[in-house]
């Protein structure tokens, strides 16, 4: 192999070295052609091909250029920058996405309603994305003890439980409630809810309002307000949110082929079906 396979390219002061058969697996931009002279933006000097142009944006455009894919770290947020940087080089493809959206992050709204009303506790959690509110689903169990024929619980064994299923109103909401209560033919009953990984069963519902959030911090939300919606009825609101992860988007002959989500907490790929 020759020195003539590989080219250093100096944007903007900082270099980038590189195969000159990536830059001509995209023939139609700006910097295969250069390839060939002409083009006064590009100057060689001491044998570095030189542009005044961005260099903390090219990475991502050389990248692309030599894997056909886009990933910008979580905290990247200069789309601007980078589109109009992709337009410069005509990387059109990658510009296109980019201007669609495709690779940026959005931010995901959660909301948890808490009430106590009496010896009761009830929980509403809203989220913008419904996939959160199905890994919700999976880890909230609510179990309630069969009814028997006496309520006096301080001298009763332990009681037979029944899964109760959650409630979806939506796609986007889950409702379940906690604490105990007398039935109709007066007979005691409880209800209690367990959050895996933990797999106690809580009943007091303050306590299982910070396993919830808990959990959610740790799927990485951060609780962003809290405040009361209704003092009479003593429902306390808490706002979380977390940024989605960016996507790592895959394009062949000038269309997305696949979509890769990237998993930041753990550092994996993981490929979208």
């Amino acid at each position: 192999m020759s020195n003539q396979d590989i080219i250093t390219l100096n944007i903007g002061g900082q270099k980038c070295t590189t195969f000159v058969s990536t830059l001509r697996k995209h023939p139609d931009t700006r910097l295969a052609r250069m390839l060939d002279g002409g083009d006064p933006e590009f100057r060689v000097i001491n044998g570095q091909v030189f542009v005044d142009r961005d260099g903390s944006l090219f990475k991502y455009i050389l990248d692309y250029m030599r894997t056909h894919h886009i990933s910008l770290p979580p905290d990247f947020v200069d789309y601007e920058g980078l589109i109009r940087e992709a337009e410069f080089y005509e990387v059109r493809d990658l510009a296109e996405i980019l201007s669609k959206d495709g690779g940026r992050q959005r931010m995901e709204i959660l909301e948890v309603r808490f009430s106590v009303q009496e010896t009761h506790s009830f929980f509403r959690i809203f989220c913008s994305h419904c996939s959160t509110v199905e890994m919700l689903a999976s880890r909230i169990s609510v179990f309630a003890e069969q009814p028997t024929l006496t309520w006096n619980y301080a001298y009763q064994p332990q009681k037979p439980m029944v899964l109760v299923p959650l409630q979806r109103p939506s796609h986007h909401d889950l409702v379940f409630h906690c604490g105990t209560s007398f039935s109709a033919s007066e007979e005691f009953a409880a209800r209690y809810v367990t959050i895996k990984p933990d797999e106690r069963k809580l009943i007091n519902g303050t306590n299982i309002l910070g396993l919830l959030v808990d959990l959610l911090l740790k799927e990485g939300f951060r609780l962003i307000s809290t405040r009361t919606v209704s003092t009479e009825e003593k429902i306390e609101c808490f706002t979380l949110e977390r940024r989605t992860t960016p996507q790592i988007l895959t394009v062949r002959d000038g269309y997305p082929a696949e979509q890769i989500s990237h998993q930041s907490k753990h550092g994996k790929l993981l490929r979208k079906k």
